[in-house]
């Protein structure tokens, strides 16, 4: 059974891009370019899945807000 997961992918000064996977606690990677990052994040999900019954925390993802303070 395939699994959809949200990925939020972040960038940080260095311009590393960072992916966590807020479904799956503790679950997220880095790579230098997006390829590899989409690479890396696949890989990660399925270790991760494979070490554990979770299949998610049954969070539904809804959106991303931004806000100006």
């Amino acid at each position: 059974m395939k699994n959809r997961l949200t990925v939020v992918i972040e960038q940080d000064e260095d311009g590393t891009y960072i992916a966590d996977v807020p479904q799956l606690r503790g679950c997220h990677t880095q790579a230098k370019s997006m390829d590899e990052l989409m690479s890396r994040v696949r890989e990660a999900i399925e270790l991760y899945l494979e070490s554990t019954d979770e299949t998610g925390d049954g969070t539904k993802f809804v959106g991303l807000q931004q806000i100006e303070v």
